[in-house]
């Protein structure tokens, strides 16, 4: 028989001269295997090495140069080159293997200026959305693992508590920027159960072969709960639809990229249909006088019985949440309810039409009132206080209080001030049955800053966002203080 030869192959897979049944004995006994020696056409000491472990100094398919420049042969597989190859001195060993000396607030400082990993809004279940733009990823040689996951886990980990999505925008991923497999995987492995099982989906923008082929690499790897979730995405209009978001701030590259799809006038017309189906703002002409989603709190107060100014379905929702036996549900407002009931009961409550909230999810009650608050023309506190929210943490400490006293008296129409007040002590209630539902303040106002002020653009960043939520959980922590001398202000203005 004639010998074959292929020295490409690697290790974990030598090659033989034999075919599989090509033996004397097709069947030899396991328990004897040490007496049972093939004939190979090479030295069988081989096969007592152990194949490498995965690991960031692996030479990965995936990040080899020569595959993704294209140098790779379909037998031998990919070109490599042993111009890296070095030997050791064995003199001076130990100093050779020494980490070099690594400072950290500079990685660190570098990661923050980049921006690769940003929030930028709620989608339509009121899930925070969590951006990375792989343009911005930094240099691979530059990257160390426990740095980078630190990095991710402190900025997420504030989201990640609830239910959360990720849009992945691969567009303009440098060759220097490509991680490796074993980079990746132990990435992955760093990340703790919350951040796996509240992701509930993850987005993949601008998808290409390479990214496709990592995802089949890791797909035996991961569990098929985590596999559903993944979903490519051909354009921005497209996400634009899944999210429910008018605008998404993505680098200039990406957009550009995008354009030249030629996708845009093709998404359009689909971006305006399913908005109009599936429970965005309703337009403002004319809507029957029974709506109370996606109009003004002024529209709802003119055309319903609204007790105190409250809408007749934020009252309906708080007054089913606030039973004994609902109110310790763990996970209230941060798991998300089914999106088609919600979407049903929204239908029936615009229409006039009767809803039992009684016989409804505990979590499609919850996500009716965080959708209530989403949908709303203008936000509860309103455009004008925008700007000032978001500079909450740079006041004084000790002048945080009468800020915030002033600009809810002073500044919201009464409609949202009543409002906002009723949320308040009714999120109060959820905040004192911490120990059974698991919301803390911190995580209520996680779930509610973005669902009570965003800016005109419908845009926010992490810069923003963090002075939203400390607002909001600032008036959770301190609402007895900041109403102590609360008078209602509707008897004033009637007066």
């Amino acid at each position: 028989m004639e010998t074959v030869e292929n020295k490409s192959l690697p290790q974990r897979f030598p090659a033989a001269n034999i075919g599989p049944f090509e033996t004397e004995d097709p069947h030899p006994s396991l328990s004897d295997w040490h007496d049972y020696e093939p004939n190979l056409e090479f030295d069988d000491s081989e096969l007592t090495q152990i194949a490498p472990e995965l690991n960031d100094n692996s030479q990965i398919l995936f990040e080899d140069e020569s595959f993704m420049s294209g140098d790779f042969n379909e037998v031998e597989g990919p070109v490599r080159s042993t111009s890296n190859l070095t030997n050791l001195d064995a003199d001076n060993y130990e100093e050779q293997l020494k980490p070099p000396d690594i400072d950290e607030d500079a990685i660190r400082l570098d990661f923050s200026k980049r921006k690769f990993i940003d929030y930028i809004g709620t989608d339509k279940n009121g899930q925070p959305i969590i951006a990375i733009y792989a343009c911005r990823l930094p240099e691979r040689k530059n990257l160390n693992n426990s740095l980078f996951i630190d990095f991710i886990i402190k900025t997420m980990e504030q989201y990640v508590q609830n239910d959360y999505v990720i849009a992945y925008f691969h567009q303009g991923l440098k060759d220097i920027s490509k991680p490796s497999l074993g980079f990746l995987w132990s990435s992955y492995k760093e990340l703790d159960r919350s951040f796996k099982k509240n992701l509930k989906q993850l987005y993949v923008v601008h998808p290409t072969t390479f990214i496709k082929m990592v995802w089949f690499f890791f797909k035996p790897l991961i569990s098929e709960k985590f596999k559903n979730k993944l979903i490519y995405i051909s354009s921005i209009d497209e996400l634009k639809i899944l999210l429910s978001q008018k605008n998404l701030i993505v680098p200039d590259n990406v957009r550009e990229f995008d354009e030249k799809l030629n996708l845009s006038s093709k998404k359009s017309s689909l971006l305006n249909n399913n908005n109009s189906r599936n429970g965005s703002k309703l337009s403002l002409t004319n809507p029957p006088k029974t709506t109370q989603f996606g109009v003004t709190l002024k529209f709802i107060n003119e055309n319903s019985p609204c007790l105190n100014y409250i809408p007749p379905v934020v009252r309906m929702c708080v007054d089913h949440l606030s039973l004994s036996d609902v109110i310790d549900t763990e996970g209230i407002f941060r798991r998300s309810g089914n999106i088609s009931r919600i979407n049903e009961l929204k239908r029936k409550i615009n229409e006039g039409a009767p809803v039992d909230m009684s016989s409804e999810d505990t979590h499609v009650v919850a996500g009716i009132l965080k959708t209530f608050l989403r949908d709303l023309h203008e936000p509860l506190l309103t455009y004008e206080l925008y700007d000032e929210i978001i500079q909450f943490l740079d006041w004084p400490k000790e002048e945080r209080s009468r800020n915030v006293k002033l600009i809810l008296r002073e500044k919201l129409p009464v409609e949202n001030y009543e409002l906002f007040k009723y949320i308040i002590e009714f999120l109060v209630q959820i905040m004192d049955r911490k120990d059974f539902n698991k919301m803390t303040s911190s995580n209520l106002a996680i779930v509610f800053g973005p669902n009570m002020v965003w800016s005109r653009n419908d845009q926010m960043s992490l810069d923003e966002i963090g002075p939203i939520n400390a607002f909001v959980d600032f008036v959770l922590q301190n609402k007895d203080d900041i109403y102590i001398f609360d008078i209602n202000k509707k008897d004033i203005l009637r007066d």
